[in-house]
């Protein structure tokens, strides 16, 4: 499974890692992603999400049936 955000699209970034003189070699940052239980109320069932910091703070203000809908349109999920 891949390292993306379910409903942010988040997803591992490189750069250089420089260190104390100046070399440069290459590094990467991944995105902080959790697995995660949401109940969806419409569809009374429960959906398994890999997703980031920020896309739960997106579920929590958005709630999942908006947050969902918005990734499918983004073509994340």
């Amino acid at each position: 499974m891949s390292r993306i955000c379910q409903i942010t699209g988040k997803k591992v970034i490189t750069s250089n890692k420089v260190s104390h003189s100046n070399r440069k070699t290459r590094r990467t940052f991944a995105p902080n992603l959790q697995e995660h239980t949401y109940f969806l109320p419409e569809e009374n069932r429960k959906v398994t999400l890999r997703v980031s910091a920020a896309g739960m703070r997106t579920i929590s203000k958005i709630g999942i049936s908006a947050a969902l809908r918005s990734a499918k349109e983004k073509g994340f999920l």
